[in-house]
């Protein structure tokens, strides 16, 4: 599974790193705003510049906290790609396992593994969605040949003599080979 669209792979580490900062930074500030916003003084200009000093004081911190995860996944994938010679999910699923036991290793060994094993199981999840995703819609892309068209149009002529709905003939609710 190639991504064409992608930098290769020293390129990559600095890319997801600018990405998940600008990520971060930007998701971040929102969620402060909004803290901030809640927890200023009542009143309009108390609440909007309570709003923008939190989003000053630390949006670039969050940023930078998803930069440096992003860094850390990038390089461990790129290492993966390096070693393994191929370009697959695993190197997803352990690279997000490694870097969360990595970046929770200052805090204990059951903190470190819990880490992983979260890390691990989201980019599990997240690359087990992508699969099904292009797996149901690679389906729709699917080139029909010429005599199961033929057989397509005949079913759907007769769907139309008999009166049956599109619908109920597709979602099951009348027995298609009674048509």
């Amino acid at each position: 599974m190639a991504e064409y669209g992608r930098e290769p792979c020293p390129f990559r580490i600095v890319e997801d790193c600018g990405g998940a900062f600008a990520m971060g930074a930007l998701g971040g500030g929102a969620f402060q705003a909004i803290k901030g916003f809640r927890n200023a003084p009542s009143g309009l200009g108390y609440r909007l510049s309570g709003g923008l000093a939190a989003v000053r004081a630390r949006s670039g911190l969050v940023g930078g906290n998803f930069a440096v995860w992003g860094a850390t996944f990038s390089a461990i994938d790129c290492s993966l790609v390096y070693f393994r010679k191929k370009e697959d999910p695993w190197n997803a699923i352990i690279s997000g396992a490694t870097t969360g036991g990595i970046l929770a290793a200052r805090t204990g060994l059951t903190s470190m593994l819990s880490s992983a094993l979260v890390g691990g199981a989201l980019l599990a999840l997240i690359e087990g969605v992508g699969i099904v995703v292009s797996h149901y819609s690679a389906d729709s892309y699917r080139q029909v040949s010429p005599v199961e068209r033929q057989q397509r149009y005949k079913q759907e002529l007769l769907r139309q003599q008999k009166g049956v709905s599109p619908l109920a003939a597709t979602y099951g609710e009348i027995d298609s080979s009674a048509l």
